[in-house]
């Protein structure tokens, strides 16, 4: 009987479907458990077999876990709006919906393919819209919030309203805008209603504010920081630059301790709270003042500085502003205008990652403009430098040369004066926590002090004259929530005379218009502006055509949509209930599930995913709405599989013209020779001087074992390479390999699909955990699978023959027992450390030791398939049923170890003679040494080498050996 692989995977993986095998249930009296892949985004390319990694891993550990008697939660949905959908729809005209719906079809065959446990009952979308009513309605709720730093929790709007009916906001203790101005409760009454909802707008959780944002040009619309690389959209490449626009965001600043003390006590990678931990950036130090000094000697505009180092104020020598703070307009001198434009055009084209990361290059310019010192009244010279950054602390700083590097350099390039008053003096941060060390100042107040001592007398002087005080400031920022797209969650917002209204969650959701084309209109508007039918009617309560706009019942829509981690904030909640259309879920199922006990995703979404989402639960945490303010207990980041790539090269100056690696090596080592480069000149027409390579990523498929190409089918590859020319003319031209991330941009995936077909998803699912380390980057190499298929029919061969089963209802050896105990111990701990590359060689062990006994007892090979269930689940199903049981093998008991199967109770001694092993004897460990000398003295064996002879000496040695010297 045969290991058809392929009619058993398709027999169980339509078995669970028919049967919903692994559907949750929100009651149980089994204990919960949540297990949770970051969701995929559905891309036209389909997976590769780098995607599963992470989703094998907590497949193994979900079906683990129901074996132990757990009520497992193990959903799956789709990321699906984004902008990729929507480019395609730019370039084919094809809507966004249908190109999404095709390729999660395209998923959902591949991952049931896998034979994953998932609960395809609870699937979401994000692009569906009865799950962004719950984005939408979420959004309403942040609107309808503000953050009460007294009570440290978000809260109603209408408590801060009340309160500024009965005292005004004096005494409001709020995270708000800056610009607050102080009013009574009589001013408060007597503010129009817009006025009433401007000041509302400084307090909420989501507002409306003048941003500086990363905005592309070519793709229209604006990018977060993480999809941006190398000063360019991720997606394209295209040019992206800094502007200010009218946007909408979020006040995750409110939250910003709150995400830091929350990382204490989660299970996640120390890696990954670092990353958040530096992202959030908490400092202390103090807020300072520097009035501008104008032409007339009057202090008409104050800049503020956050530093973590007050107390080197006297050091401080220039002020440097980031090239878009809002003073530059206003203090630039006529004189200096035209160069402090021309500076601001350049760096707009530089994202904030890029001018973070560059610290070698200096450049800025001259305001023109002094500033006074708060102590000594000395004017300051106002520069702009793009080292400073407007998202960063108030987009200005105090430069200290002899403090920082960075403004040491700027001072030195421009030639700005140094004071000597730090001179000898050691004010490294080392220093400074150095409690015994001093910092010597040429001031009053400060001479002597130590630096705890120095920075607390310099807030003390600030707050005495008004121009400072202590401070903690956080590097992160609050998060811009509108992008110019179309495929994405419409805003549930319309505009009553430019102020935005929340529509009721009765009447979400409110769902994307059809549009004609989905660029920006020719205004420059989003691409929404398009839409026909875009107006809100508070009469009727619904979505009405524009031309019906009157501003009186009729009002303008949101044209911007939210940007892609929206929807991915709160579908870990909404998975606990995912049909309940009253509301985004019941408290019996949250209170039930509460959070989610493994998560398993890319360490890539450490600053915007997991912190975003973070911040959404301790939302609705402060609102009653979830029952923890962390939803994931433990993280793991899966590694990532590469894949080898083919890059072929080519003359930089002739694209067309490709030569073989050999000869590009021996060129560029000065080893070839000059026939070699007479060729290339024929070929190409460039000088010696002149000649340069690049490489360019080659299908993997075009490419033989010998690292070869296939010319003929290159050529028909892409149009742009149909007439080639190649050097050697004759000959195989080989291309260089590298290992990278496989990614269809390099050409070097491997179908799931194919090895599904060759090898099975059984074999694929034990091969990518036996690659390595969950956490750690491993090389696919396709050959190697065949060894773990060699394994899946060893293993079947233990149940079946040729003439059928082979199993029989017979006591198991010792032999046998030893065998599969000390394998249950080891998978149960491996799978309980996520160490599922040793369970798959712990398997080839057990599998090898049980052949050679000659294993057929079902008392061993029903554990074993259990054993083997949660890896390799479709050759498990099928031999349980052959072993006689009617239910599926998902949810029978985890065997259980039994140490006493692992103890000896007897030594196989060798039995040797002047040295030399002759037979073995089998014997009790407790005998004493007498007891064994007689027993062995006594065997048969033992007088047919004597003969008769009376040995000199016995030396036996209990537990090891026996040796009879003649």
């Amino acid at each position: 009987m045969n290991y058809n692989f392929q009619e058993i995977e398709a027999k169980w993986q339509k078995y669970w479907a028919d049967n919903q095998t692994f559907k949750a249930e929100n009651k149980s009296a089994k204990p919960k458990f949540y297990a949770l892949d970051m969701f995929p985004y559905p891309s036209g390319a389909g997976l590769h077999v780098g995607h599963p990694l992470g989703y094998i891993a907590s497949d193994i550990y979900a079906r683990y876990k129901r074996h132990k008697g757990f009520n497992v939660l193990h959903p799956q949905g789709y990321d699906s709006f984004g902008l990729p959908a929507e480019q395609y729809a730019i370039q084919t005209g094809q809507h966004p919906a249908i190109t999404t719906e095709e390729n999660i079809k395209t998923y959902r065959r591949q991952l049931d393919q896998l034979g994953f446990s998932f609960d395809w009952s609870r699937e979401v979308r994000t692009s569906d819209p009865k799950y962004y009513k719950w984005t939408q309605w979420v959004f309403t709720q942040l609107f309808n919030s503000w953050y009460n730093k007294g009570t440290d929790k978000a809260e109603d709007i209408e408590s801060l309203i009340s309160i500024f009916e009965k005292e005004g906001n004096k005494n409001v203790n709020a995270l708000c805008d800056e610009d607050i101005v102080i009013f009574s409760s009589d001013d408060w009454e007597n503010y129009t209603s817009k006025q009433k909802q401007e000041i509302l707008l400084k307090y909420r959780l989501t507002y409306l504010a003048e941003t500086e944002v990363n905005w592309c040009p070519a793709l229209g619309t604006v990018l977060a920081n993480d999809e941006i690389v190398n000063g360019v959209s991720e997606r394209g490449g295209h040019p992206v630059v800094r502007k200010k626009m009218t946007q909408w965001s979020m006040r995750i600043t409110a939250y910003a301790q709150r995400l830091l003390d929350g990382l204490k006590g989660l299970d996640w990678p120390q890696p990954l709270k670092d990353s958040q931990t530096n992202w959030i950036g908490r400092s202390e130090g103090a807020s300072v003042g520097f009035n501008v000094i104008s032409s007339d000697n009057e202090k008409s505009y104050k800049i503020e500085v956050f530093t973590t180092r007050p107390d080197t104020i006297f050091g401080v020598s220039f002020m440097t502003l980031a090239p878009e703070h809002d003073l530059v307009s206003k203090i630039t001198t006529p004189e200096q205008k035209a160069e402090v434009d021309a500076y601001i055009e350049a760096t707009a084209k530089r994202s904030e990652r890029d001018r973070m990361a560059d610290v070698k290059t200096i450049s800025g310019a001259f305001t023109g403009a002094f500033a006074e010192h708060p102590f000594t009244k000395e004017p300051i010279p106002i520069w702009i430098g793009d080292y400073v950054l407007a998202g960063y602390g108030t987009g200005a700083v105090m430069s200290v040369p002899c403090g920082d590097q960075r403004d040491y350099d700027f001072a030195k390039h421009f030639k700005i004066d140094i004071p000597n008053i730090f001179e000898g003096v050691d004010i490294s941060e080392e220093a400074f926590a150095d409690k015994e060390k001093t910092i010597i100042a040429n001031s009053d107040f400060l001479n002597g002090l130590s630096y705890k001592e120095a920075t607390r007398k310099i807030i003390d002087a600030l707050e005495e004259i008004g121009q400072g005080k202590g401070k903690i400031n956080y590097r992160l920022r609050d998060a811009v929530f509108s992008r110019q797209r179309y495929w994405g969650e419409p805003f549930p917002v319309y505009y009553v005379d430019g102020m935005p209204q929340m529509i009721a969650k009765e009447h979400l959701p409110i769902e994307l218009p059809e549009v004609e084309k989905y660029l920006p209109t020719e205004t420059g508007e989003p691409p929404l502006g398009n839409a026909t039918h875009w107006a809100w009617n508070t009469v009727t309560n619904n979505v009405v055509s524009n031309s019906e706009i009157n501003n009186a019942t009729v009002w303008p829509l949101e044209l911007n949509t939210m940007p892609g981690w929206a929807g991915s904030s709160q579908y870990f909640n909404r998975y606990m209930d995912p049909h309940n259309e009253e509301e985004i879920f019941s408290q019996e199922a949250i209170n039930y599930w509460q959070d989610v006990d493994l998560y398993i995703g890319g360490s890539e979404h450490a600053t915007g995913h997991l912190l975003y989402s973070r911040f959404w639960q301790k939302f609705m945490f402060d609102k009653g709405l979830v029952s923890k303010d962390e939803f994931a207990k433990k993280l793991i980041n899966q590694g990532m599989i590469t894949g080898t790539s083919a890059l072929l090269y080519r003359i930089t100056q002739r694209p067309d013209v490709f030569v073989s690696k050999e000869l590009v090596e021996d060129y560029l080592n000065e080893e070839a020779s000059n026939n070699i480069f007479e060729q290339i000149q024929e070929l190409s027409g460039v000088s010696k001087e002149n000649l340069s390579f690049d490489k360019i990523h080659v299908d993997v498929s075009l490419v033989n074992t010998s690292d070869e190409l296939d010319i003929n089918e290159f050529r028909k590859w892409q149009l742009e390479f149909l007439h080639a020319k190649f050097l050697p003319h004759n000959g195989p031209v080989k291309v260089l390999r590298e290992v990278e991330k496989m990614s269809k941009s390099k050409y070097n995936v491997v179908n799931p699909d194919a090895i599904c077909e060759e090898y099975g998803a059984d074999s694929l699912r034990l091969y990518e955990m036996f690659l390595g380390p969950l956490e750690q980057s491993k090389p696919w190499n396709t050959a190697g699978i065949t060894g773990v298929h060699s394994f899946l029919k060893k293993l079947w061969r233990l149940y079946f023959d040729n003439d059928g089963a082979k199993f029989e209802d017979v006591e198991p050896t010792k032999d046998n027992l030893k065998t599969l105990h000390k394998t249950i111990k080891k998978v149960e701990e491996d799978i309980e450390n996520f160490s599922f590359n040793t369970s798959v060689s712990t398997f080839m062990i057990c599998v090898n030791e049980l052949s050679s006994q000659k294993c057929t007892s079902k008392t061993i090979l029903e554990p074993l398939a259990i054993l083997v269930s949660p890896y390799a689940p479709h050759i498990a199903e099928e031999l349980w049923n052959i072993l006689g049981h009617t239910e599926s093998i998902a949810t029978a008991p985890f065997p259980k170890f039994e140490e006493k199967y692992l103890v000896e109770s007897s030594k196989e001694y060798p039995i040797s003679f002047n040295g030399k092993m002759r037979f073995k004897l089998e014997l009790p460990l407790d005998m004493s040494k007498d007891d064994i000398e007689a027993a062995v003295m006594a065997h048969e064996k033992t007088q047919a080498q004597l003969q008769g002879r009376a040995p000199k000496k016995v030396i036996v040695v209990p537990g090891k050996i026996v040796n009879i010297v003649g």
